[in-house]
């Protein structure tokens, strides 16, 4: 049995000596070139990592696996229940592919520091090209496959990518979805035009014509390929640029440095998840999305571990029992994925009884992230699913976690309490006072990381960088701003209330909305929920929760009751919480995420932007009627 280092040890080297600390965790990776020096904060916030060295993220991520004799191990598994399709993917076929790729793009002129967008759907085409793009030392932008044309025009218009790749096609349940078509869109109306378009056909779906002036056949343009060797970049070379899930107007594109991130991803997967090589991995997010770039890219592959991609959903491909199957066909080992993937299997099968006839021993945690989680559908999930569930914290501008229960340290406690873990190493957390100054423990107030900050987050702002100074650094000086509330408590655990915008202002009480969405979601009646502050004349705000709920029959009146009567009980009169109404539905993004802030502008006549990501957004109008019963909009 491994003997797991003291999280207390581990921590205090890690803010006390950060130098030597990284300089040890960098050795999970192969450098070309050994760096001159660990760290260099001479600009700060612009901090460098690994200064003078020279790796290869795709080096990493492939080569030195096969180089090892580990190449027919198996490092993808593509699995899409839609069209019936299982396939294992090796390190070494990933190998071949990518350096012909990588070929192909060199041919048409795609050199380090170029940038490559990338419009492809939860197929193993999607990793091979984004390592395909830095195999050269480029940059890749991919763009969530849910964008529509307009999205996708404003960051091919910012990025301004020589090369696009994308695919024919992606698949939902009940549709195609015709990725060339809106690529067409986007290039028509685009300022920037590519070069080419290298497009992947799904011909197990359907074929499209291409454009013989513009795009390039992939199979056709690998078969006589050159492979092309990795290019050594520096360790501060952008990796890649990542845009802002809601980008509106000027675009905010997260670029990341390439040694430092694949340094803090390397050891995350080991201190943070416990996942060791040849184990295998799931999260189920999106490669458009932060954790499909740092956890089903490049963090699984650079530590030799199996990574599922799933393209389905989980309760209508074609039952709520696909998840315990892939757990159960894959031997999966640990889970990583959001609350609202959980409340949607409650909701189809409270008991689980899909689930009930697979063998699902292989799994040893699911991990939550992304998103708020309740504690009603945390106990329900370690219920069904029999293994502990961890809630853990980090954001598109850090790249992994900064908070988390460790499972690769020996944690100085097991949390019993619904927080989400303790500082990763490398982190350090503070709470901070609107004036800036040191809250006590168990004071709410904003969660801000001490600088200068970890290996792995953003560096800057891709061609911003007054904005990435202003927007996250200049409030609190010498921190990063989170914008998230939450509080310490007594034993060092951090627990996240709100985003900074989900506190309402209640006759001078400062309430979070999440928390009022805990109690709602704690009803055996209601499915999902989501409570906003609307004005009020007399208490300056108040909620209004709108709640769905998983049994119709049940009536909405006394459901309603009971939910005011539960919010007053547990929270207290404090928060006139007396607006509450059933909805068929929530607007949700693909990644699952409640648009509240569009309900808020509507509750207020205000004009709303819908997320080009939104699932259905037939909902607003119900919405909207409901509303106006109440008063509003």
């Amino acid at each position: 049995m491994i003997k797991l280092e003291k999280y207390n040890d581990v921590y205090n080297e890690s803010v006390q000596n950060p130098e030597n600390f990284w300089a040890q965790k960098a050795k999970l990776l192969t450098w070309f070139k050994p760096w001159q020096k660990v760290l260099d904060n001479n600009d700060e916030p612009f901090t460098k990592w690994f200064v003078g060295g020279k790796l290869n993220a795709c080096y990493n991520a492939v080569d030195r696996h096969v180089e090892n004799g580990k190449g027919s191990n198996v490092a993808l598994i593509h699995d899409n229940p839609i069209i019936g399709l299982s396939r294992k993917v090796t390190y070494l076929e990933i190998q071949k592919t990518v350096a012909k790729l990588a070929g192909v793009l060199s041919q048409y002129g795609v050199e380090k520091g170029d940038r490559v967008l990338i419009y492809m759907p939860l197929i193993p085409e999607t990793v091979m090209a984004m390592l395909a793009t830095v195999r050269l030392g480029a940059i890749h932008s991919v763009v969530f496959g849910g964008f529509a044309a307009g999205e996708l025009c404003l960051r091919l218009q910012h990025a301004k990518p020589k090369i696009i790749l994308t695919a024919n096609c992606g698949i939902e349940p009940n549709k195609i979805v015709d990725y060339l078509e809106i690529l067409d869109r986007a290039l028509a109306v685009s300022d920037h035009k590519p070069s080419k378009c290298i497009v992947f056909q799904r011909e197990e779906i359907q074929e499209a014509f291409l454009d013989p002036e513009r795009d390039v056949d992939w199979n056709e343009a690998l078969i006589n390929a050159e492979p092309h060797p990795c290019v050594p970049v520096d360790a501060n070379d952008p990796l890649y640029i990542l845009y802002t899930s809601g980008t509106t107007g000027d675009p905010k594109g997260i670029e990341r440095s390439t040694g430092g991130h694949l340094v803090a991803l390397a050891w995350s997967m080991d201190a943070v998840y416990a996942m060791k090589e040849n184990d295998v991995w799931w999260a189920t997010s999106d490669f458009g999305w932060v954790v499909g770039h740092s956890y089903m890219c490049y963090a699984p592959l650079i530590c030799g571990v199996t990574s599922i991609i799933y393209e389905g959903k989980p309760t209508t491909t074609p039952d709520p029992g696909q998840y315990f199957r892939v757990i159960n066909e894959y031997k999966v080992n640990s889970l990583f994925t959001i609350p609202t993937a959980m409340r949607v299997l409650k909701q189809a099968d409270p008991k689980g009884e899909y689930g009930s006839k697979y063998d699902i021993s292989s799994l040893r945690q699911i991990w939550f992230g992304g998103e708020h989680c309740d504690l009603s559908t945390k106990m329900w999930t370690e219920n069904i699913f029999d293994v502990s569930v961890l809630n853990h914290w980090w954001q598109t501008e850090t790249g992994s976690p900064v908070a988390a229960m460790c499972l690769g340290l020996k944690n100085p406690c097991s949390p019993t309490k619904f927080c989400i873990g303790l500082p990763v190493p490398g982190h350090r957390v503070d709470i901070l006072r609107k004036d800036g100054t040191l809250a006590d423990r168990n004071e709410l107030g904003r969660i801000t990381v001490k600088l200068p900050l970890a290996p792995g987050p953003m560096s800057t702002l891709y061609n911003a960088p007054k904005r990435f100074v202003e927007s996250y650094f200049k409030q609190f000086p010498g921190y990063y701003d989170t914008m998230d509330i939450g509080y310490i408590d007594d034993e060092g655990l951090i627990y996240i209330t709100a985003r900074s915008d989900d506190v309402i202002n209640v006759a001078g009480h400062r309430l979070s909305t999440l928390a009022l969405e805990n109690v709602v979601l704690s009803h055996p009646n209601v499915a999902n929920a989501c409570v906003i502050g609307v004005p009020d004349p007399i208490k300056t705000e108040v909620p209004l929760c709108l709640y769905v709920r998983n049994e119709l029959k049940r009536d909405e009146y006394q459901i309603t009751q009971e939910l005011i009567a539960k919010v007053r009980n547990v929270i207290g009169p404090v928060a006139c919480f007396k607006l509450c109404a059933s909805v068929r539905a929530l607007p949700m993004t693909r990644s699952g995420k409640i648009c509240r802030k569009s309900i808020a502008d509507l509750s207020r006549n205000k004009l709303k932007k819908i997320s080009a990501t939104v699932v259905d957004s037939t909902v607003y109008d119900d919405i909207e009627v409901i509303l106006r019963k109440m008063g509003f909009c």
